[in-house]
């Protein structure tokens, strides 16, 4: 595992009243390229002011794997009506993703991506005691406690600090800054109005009430998500997919739930975290996290940034 700074947690507090749940520091150990510096990251998560806990959950580390290569695992985990699939994504989504069986992640890294997805939804769907998420469960655990959580996911994946794979459902975003400082949104936003067409062909229904957000049968605000077995059979687990060639010139990366992103534009926030300031990727991200809290976010705020060059 790469270099990582693990900082106390818990008692700091963070934009106002906004408790920190987890920051820290990291980097590559892989020996960078001539003329360039080694990948860093920094991450900083708080606890919003709504009537539940923390349910964000995140990924940052470096792996070195097998033939020399090295992989960077950036995520995070938005959950809804508890943290359980959102704590179980960060404990299994990447390992599924690089052990998916019967295709090496090397021959084809995104249909393996895609494959993981699903197979780690099914997983999620038999520990909430949905079954196979076709509605047979009726969405409850074997005690017969209903259990309707779910998470988002983003998911980036640095190879050998040369190629990108960001994969995602839901409405946590990738956003990449190019080497002109230009913002590049490399995830997709999963929203009911957009995929209306799909939903409602699977037989579900979205909901558009004065004051509240557009809803899948009334209940999520997103079109695809991982869990949430009582609507399964209306809503997605498909990820959207895309690689990128990062290896010149793109400066740096943001990952971060919708906490962030429903009070900062795409290209607010990638130049927040540009600023140099020693580029230091963990102040980057406590920056970031502290002006959405200052712009008024209640949610859970969660905040990768990944520095490239």
């Amino acid at each position: 595992m790469a270099s990582l700074q693990q900082l106390k947690v818990g008692e700091e507090e963070s934009g106002g009243d906004q408790a920190v749940r987890e920051t820290g520091r990291g980097k590559s150990r892989a020996r960078a390229p001539s003329g360039r510096r080694k990948v860093t990251y920094g991450f900083h998560l708080v606890e919003g002011r709504m009537p539940h806990g923390m349910e964000d959950r995140h990924v940052a580390e470096f792996r070195q794997l097998d033939g020399g290569n090295e992989v960077g695992l950036f995520a995070v985990f938005d959950g809804h009506s508890g943290a359980d699939v959102a704590t179980y994504l960060r404990e299994h989504l990447f390992d599924n993703i690089l052990n998916e069986p019967d295709l090496d992640f090397w021959t084809d890294p995104m249909e393996a991506i895609r494959r993981a997805y699903h197979r780690t939804d099914r997983k999620v769907l038999k520990m909430n005691g949905d079954g196979d998420g076709s509605g047979e469960g009726k969405g409850k655990s074997k005690t017969g406690r209903r259990r309707r959580g779910g998470s988002t996911a983003v998911t980036a994946i640095l190879i050998n600090g040369e190629t990108l794979l960001v994969a995602n459902v839901g409405d946590s975003r990738a956003v990449l800054r190019d080497a002109g400082g230009a913002a590049r949104q490399l995830s997709v936003d999963h929203e009911p109005l957009r995929e209306r067409a799909a939903i409602e062909s699977r037989g579900g229904f979205v909901t558009e009430i004065h004051g509240d957000v557009p809803r899948v049968d009334a209940q999520l605000a997103m079109s695809r998500a991982f869990g949430d077995g009582s609507i399964k059979e209306h809503i997605s687990s498909d990820p959207d997919v895309c690689v990128e060639d990062v290896g010149e010139g793109a400066e740096l990366v943001v990952v971060a739930s919708d906490g962030l992103w429903k009070v900062m534009s795409n290209q607010e926030a990638v130049d927040e975290a540009g600023r140099e300031d020693g580029g230091d990727a963990r102040e980057a991200a406590v920056r970031l996290v502290d002006e959405a809290a200052r712009r008024g976010s209640k949610d859970d705020i969660s905040c990768i940034v990944v520095r490239l060059h």
